[in-house]
């Protein structure tokens, strides 16, 4: 009985704090005409003056989005996408699940698109965020002159398959455009995803056939030999990864994979 009233003294006691603290919180935000004092914190939020304000606001939060967004961007419009699930297939086609580390495949590709994309990654800098930055340009032309370097390098990968911005541009009811710069930049986008998916696509599948025959010779093997409980994959696994290293595969795949992009 001791102990209970002990702890129902102490949660009441509990309950006067919280409540004389929330009491003294609720004084402490008072609204001035000026803006809002928020306690603990020495600032005060403004009310806008004018729709230039708003503008100015809305600009600051569709910039921390695109921020937000940034790996998403790298990944769906530059080099990125097709080197990651080529690197991918790889892997599978070797049996290889674990080795090597994802953080180490999306680190070749990280790099690799770094290489691929540098002169494009540079005209972005030069002919946009540097004069930006020293205030010769605005946000506008700021992002005229970065989204057309990359709308060159998407629209170059494509090369003479225009198949998926015509699936796009009929699927939103445009017109057939004249030229490049008729194309909407939301239609190049997932135009140049699709594309770059299915070229990975096609680079797995090559990537696939000789460790196919590998898996096939084994299996056949073991077969006749009456191993049926043997796992073929235990005996075919270290003859694809000398058959990798002894063609220098690493190698092989990147200097193809460089010279697939335009």
């Amino acid at each position: 009985m001791i102990r209970t009233k002990v702890i129902r003294t102490i949660i009441l006691l509990l309950l006067i704090f919280l409540a004389g603290g929330m009491l003294t919180a609720q004084e402490s935000v008072q609204q001035q005409d000026q803006g809002i004092n928020i306690p603990f914190i020495d600032i005060t939020i403004q009310e806008p003056q004018d729709n230039q304000e708003v503008a100015l606001s809305i600009q600051i939060l569709l910039l921390l989005a695109i921020l937000a967004l940034s790996p998403s961007i790298i990944i769906l419009m530059t080099s990125f996408l097709r080197i990651a699930v080529v690197l991918d297939f790889i892997r599978r086609a070797l049996s290889l699940q674990q080795v090597p580390p994802n953080n180490v495949m999306m680190g070749i590709a990280l790099f690799l698109t770094l290489f691929i994309m540098w002169p494009t990654l540079s005209d972005v800098y030069e002919n946009s965020f540097s004069p930006f930055a020293e205030g010769e340009i605005g946000i506008e032309e700021m992002y005229e002159s970065a989204v057309g370097p990359m709308r060159i390098f998407m629209y170059r990968q494509m090369g003479n398959n225009h198949e998926m911005i015509q699936l796009f541009m009929r699927m939103r009811g445009l017109p057939k455009p004249e030229n490049f710069s008729q194309v909407p930049t939301y239609v190049l986008i997932p135009a140049y995803v699709l594309h770059e998916l299915t070229v990975a696509f096609k680079i797995g599948i090559l990537l696939f056939i000789p460790f196919i025959v590998i898996d096939m010779v084994v299996a056949s093997t073991l077969m006749s030999m009456g191993m049926i409980m043997l796992p073929p994959i235990m005996i075919s696994l270290p003859f694809k990864i000398i058959l990798f290293v002894l063609v220098d595969g690493w190698g092989m795949i990147t200097q193809q994979l460089i010279q697939s992009f335009n």
